[in-house]
């Protein structure tokens, strides 16, 4: 459905963020996308829904297609339409209106001018977003916006959703009832997800594949199982020794920036 290959970006007309970068997230699956801070992945979303201009960045090698269409033919906003609707980070919602407002917002997305907008879906997956559907969304929690957030996407019915760290400054319980509707929402809608996360036991828990990205481009990419038996993986990700013993602190570990086997 997502298709990436062999991407190039600079920002600026200088600065390289990625660098011969391909993946795929097939219809109906989730992948995750992880990485180090600066590994390129918030690039990658926005390479992929055409928001590269607003940071003066730009795709100078290489070809998107979603659903078999290069997106570089399509606009922002017709790339929603077509189905691929993109939750960034820091939520980014309409801080001035009701959470119904925004809502009501987002139904401009949908594909069928005939079509209508289920916000009783919302309000089921999210029922704390019922109860607050007359408040102005600025005064909401951190996660009743990220909540707020994913249920606009909702109402655009995309087939694709890509979502730019929504565990980001969250309590856990919060971060669960999130990852929960994720679930949800493929298992029931079919909706494929591209989940970047630094949290990766829940990104693992919830992906059927996943990639790892260091320095703009992909240095390992494999199903989940193979990813959470991998060496390296264990030990800068999950924080877990080779023993499966005892944790690691990140300065115990910061030896694998060196190591790198999966580099060789």
């Amino acid at each position: 459905m997502l298709k990436i290959e062999n991407i190039e970006v600079v920002y600026h007309h200088t600065i390289q963020a990625l660098r011969g970068l391909s993946l795929e997230a097939p219809k109906g699956k989730i992948v995750a996308l992880l990485g180090s801070n600066g590994a390129g992945k918030t690039t990658t979303l926005r390479a992929a829904t055409r928001l590269l201009e607003l940071e003066n960045g730009r795709v100078c090698e290489g070809l998107i297609e979603f659903n078999g269409k290069p997106v570089s033919s399509m606009t922002p906003d017709g790339l929603v339409h077509e189905g691929l609707f993109h939750i960034r980070e820091g939520r980014r919602i309409f801080t001035e209106l009701t959470v119904e407002e925004n809502l009501l917002v987002a139904a401009n997305a949908l594909r069928s001018r005939s079509a209508k907008p289920n916000y009783d879906k919302v309000y089921e997956f999210f029922p704390r977003l019922k109860e607050r559907r007359t408040q102005t969304a600025g005064y909401l929690s951190g996660g009743e916006q990220q909540m707020l957030a994913f249920g606009r996407a909702m109402v655009a019915e995309p087939s694709m959703i890509l979502m730019d760290e929504p565990s980001l400054g969250l309590a856990p319980k919060i971060i669960a009832e999130i990852f929960e509707t994720v679930r949800r929402l493929n298992a029931e809608d079919g909706v494929g997800i591209l989940l970047v996360e630094q949290n990766a036991q829940v990104a693992f828990s919830l992906a059927d594949y996943g990639y790892i990205m260091e320095g703009g481009q992909i240095v390992l990419e494999g199903e989940v199982s193979k990813l959470q038996n991998d060496p390296d993986v264990r030990s800068f990700y999950l924080g877990m020794s080779a023993d499966d013993e005892a944790r690691e602190s990140f300065r115990d570990v910061k030896h694998y920036k060196r190591r790198k086997r999966w580099l060789s």
